[in-house]
């Protein structure tokens, strides 16, 4: 077993990468998909008049605005067929991971396997469309109310903008399940990948722009790339990170000859929230702000202070940005893993922790040691994501320097790089056996 793992280790080359045929096809279809994308993004939704838009989008892009058009690779900024993106899809996942929790029949679809997540699917779609549906006639209504940015308001434009963004996200949607069934990583998390890094250059372009002005010094640019790449290492180094626990299991007889027992490891990642918690803090902290932008002025009173408090680099946004960044990222753990389920399953395969008797007191070890990493875990997102939002705060370098999209480019890069290595050892380990029958039948 040790020979073979050698082997495989060292004919991992790209020679072995341009014989797997399968492995490339996926890749060619993962890239084409995401250049339709792409193309979806500069396609401008009908009866929007641009030169009025673009000059809103400018007085709102500090906004929520900014960091939606951030996920959506610059198709706010557009009004594109795609400027809702892919995000009706990722609120109503969550909100059905969530219900997951509280409601019994999801629960025992969750349980049912592959049928089960079938039909989970199938209600997330119906929520992505219900919630598509109604972003869009909001964002129809707020964009008759700017002013002279529609060209003929009336509900004619409403349904239009209503039919046309929901459709683009709906196709968006399909698009990223082909990615991932045909296609190599996970589909809607390449999606918001593929837009952020495509609006990287410009965002860099800007940057330097504002140093040629002057607006910002040329030492405070280089300040920011080399911080890029040191936090982008510590992504790398944190996202790899793990708690292992021994799992023993015991000897097993198999017909009349008896198995010595083994070990193996239940990892438990330090971050096992992913890039959730940020995103939720950055869009619950954002909000207010946006509200009161549309509010054509006539915010005064307490949403003019609650939004003067909430303002970047204010001392309150930051507290309550660190509070609710540590507060998703246990929540949303909560969700994603659950000690006791994994406990019964470990119980079914005999497998125990050294130590720990099986069933409920395991259940408890494997929660105490999750919360535990999770803390470090929220602590790591906490930094990432304060460090960079100084710099925007006080700079106004763009969105795309900052911990999350950081976050999101980095972990979407390793995920995938980890599929496409896995391909390629499976196309290995089949020609080692093809190799090893051969052996078999000359002898």
């Amino acid at each position: 077993m040790a020979s073979a793992a050698e082997q495989l280790a060292s004919n991992f080359s790209f020679k072995a990468f341009g014989k797997a045929e399968e492995l490339k096809k996926r890749i060619w279809f993962t890239l084409g998909a995401l250049l339709v994308y792409r193309l979806g993004t500069y396609i401008p939704m009908p009866g929007i008049e641009p030169d009025a838009f673009a000059n809103a989008f400018n007085q709102a892009a500090q906004g929520v605005v900014g960091l939606f058009n951030m996920f959506t690779g610059g198709a706010v900024e557009r009004m594109a067929v795609f400027a809702l993106g892919i995000m009706p899809y990722i609120t109503a996942s969550i909100i059905i991971q969530l219900m997951t929790t509280v409601s019994p029949k999801l629960e025992q679809l969750k349980k049912e396997g592959e049928a089960g997540r079938k039909v989970i699917n199938q209600y997330t779609r119906y929520g992505t469309v219900f919630l598509a549906a109604v972003q869009a006639y909001g964002i129809a209504v707020g964009l008759e109310s700017a002013g002279t940015i529609v060209t003929d308001p009336g509900w004619f434009f409403r349904l239009t903008t209503v039919i046309t963004l929901v459709g683009g996200t709906i196709f968006l949607m399909w698009l990223g399940e082909q990615i991932t069934a045909r296609g190599v990583g996970n589909g809607i998390s390449l999606i918001i990948f593929a837009g952020i890094v495509a609006e990287l250059p410009r965002a860099l372009a800007q940057t330097l722009e504002l140093g040629r002005q002057g607006a910002i010094g040329t030492g405070l640019i280089l300040t920011i790339l080399i911080l890029a790449i040191v936090v982008i290492a510590f992504i790398v180094f944190v996202e790899r990170a793990q708690r292992r626990l021994l799992i023993q299991y015991p000897k097993r007889q198999v017909g009349n000859r008896m198995t010595q027992g083994e070990s193996s490891h239940l990892p438990l990642k330090l971050n096992t929230a992913g890039v959730i918690p940020p995103i939720f803090a950055s869009s619950l902290l954002l909000l207010p702000a946006t509200l009161a932008g549309f509010s054509d002025g006539s915010g005064t009173g307490w949403v003019a202070t609650v939004t003067a408090l909430l303002g970047h680099g204010q001392p309150l946004y930051m507290l309550l940005y660190a509070a609710l960044i540590i507060f998703f990222a246990f929540f949303y753990t909560a969700i994603v893993f659950n000690p006791s389920d994994t406990a019964d399953n470990l119980r079914k395969h005999g497998g125990f922790i050294p130590g720990i008797r099986p069933g409920e007191r395991t259940a408890k070890h494997i929660d105490f040691v999750l919360t535990r990493i999770t803390v470090a875990g929220a602590l790591y997102l906490t930094i990432v994501c304060l460090i960079p939002e100084f710099l925007i705060s006080y700079t106004g370098v763009p969105f795309y320097f900052g911990g999350t999209s950081l976050l999101i480019v980095v972990s979407v890069t390793m995920d995938t790089v980890q599929q496409v290595q896995g391909h390629l050892l499976a196309h290995q380990y089949e020609g080692l056996v093809k190799k090893a029958k051969l052996r078999g039948k000359r002898r």
